[in-house]
């Protein structure tokens, strides 16, 4: 009996060991055994503006649920980036009649433009129009999605840069109108870097695929980030809202130089909340000294997600993770941001910035 366990034992700690020595580095994510204090954030400290978020059928969605949500998380308006949906105006409508009627405090909604057809020689006029024709049916802002810089092409083939010519008059008509432009323009460098060892998101790119791009795919990082800020500099007096930090959250003096050339440009923390939590004290600072331009985003929908980005703006929490681990491997900290900060980044900056927010919603 005795040397039946024996070799039992032997079988069961080979057995292990082959396990870890065969084990992929995907699979390794060991819990902290940092015993710190921990602060777990489901509802905001104030009430917020999510102001890049994306519901495509709401057009004949049931809100209640989608507003209980928002009741709990303590969101006091979401920005629906998505008003056309894929693109009709039979959608669009739909989505207008369905918050008015419902929750006509609650949202605001952001219309869209398609790029198809770029080349008709009355394109630029149609799609001015339309823009006109959708801020006076209720829209508030314009979304533009990354797909032009990267996905978007002429009758040629040839890749629309961001800064192409015939969307000035767009971006001029959004200044006239008074409403913002938030525009995602390329994705995080990585991606189009080499998938190796040296590569910060090679987790992310081996458990995603797709999102790997060559240095030129369909253009350098580089030079589509360029055309962007090409864009701010012509039309100084149009509202930018650059998604995700615009994509600097990882190099906050470039970002904070940017903020400083370009005036009308704000941005908001959607999907970048973890570069901010790995550097809580540089990331304190940066949102302090451009408390004006920051705004809060999430992007995609997930009530739980909320959670790690109240935690990262309103505790000193240390040393816990992201809700990807794909996405960032890193544990993150608290930025123990101030209540002005906070106040600001949450709802100010977007009543500011954003026409008919009702600022009854918020406490001062």
């Amino acid at each position: 009996m005795k040397i039946r366990y024996f070799l039992l034992t032997i079988t069961l700690g080979f057995s292990i060991l082959a396990h870890a020595q065969t084990m992929d580095f995907e699979s390794y994510n060991p819990p902290s055994t940092l015993v710190v204090t921990e602060h777990q954030v489901t509802k905001a400290k104030y009430p917020f503006i999510d102001v890049h978020n994306h519901q495509f059928g709401m057009n004949t969605q049931d809100l209640r649920p989608l507003l209980h949500d928002m009741d709990d998380l303590n969101m006091a308006v979401m920005v629906n980036l998505s008003g056309r949906g894929r693109g009709s105006d039979e959608h669009f409508e739909g989505v207008m009649q369905n918050v008015k009627k419902n929750a006509p405090n609650r949202f605001i909604i952001f219309t869209n433009l398609s790029f198809d057809n770029i080349d008709d020689k009355n394109w630029t006029i149609n799609t001015v129009d339309q823009l006109s024709r959708d801020v006076k049916a209720g829209a508030n802002g314009l979304k533009i999605y990354k797909s032009l810089g990267l996905r978007h092409t002429d009758q040629d083939g040839k890749r629309i840069a961001v800064d192409d010519p015939r969307l000035d008059p767009i971006w001029a008509k959004c200044g006239e109108l008074g409403i913002p432009v938030l525009i995602h323009s390329a994705d995080p460098k990585p991606f189009w870097d080499d998938h190796d060892e040296n590569n910060e998101r090679w987790l992310e790119l081996k458990t995603k695929p797709g999102r790997k791009r060559g240095p030129n795919d369909p253009a350098p990082w580089e030079q589509i980030i360029a055309e962007q800020h090409h864009v701010f500099e012509k039309h100084p007096n149009t509202k930018f809202i650059n998604a995700h930090l615009g994509w600097y959250a990882n190099d906050l003096t470039t970002l904070g130089q940017l903020m400083d050339k370009y005036p009308n440009m704000y941005s908001e923390i959607g999907a970048v909340i973890a570069e901010l939590g790995r550097q809580p004290r540089a990331a304190n600072a940066f949102l302090t000294k451009y408390q004006d331009r920051v705004m809060f985003g999430k992007d995609a929908y997930n009530k739980e997600q909320y959670y790690t980005y109240f935690r990262v703006l309103e505790t000193a929490d240390e040393y816990f993770p992201y809700y990807k681990k794909y996405h960032a491997y890193w544990k993150m900290y608290g930025l123990d941001l101030s209540d002005e900060v906070l106040k600001k980044l949450y709802y100010k900056n977007a009543v500011q910035v954003i026409p008919n927010i009702d600022s009854s919603l918020f406490p001062e």
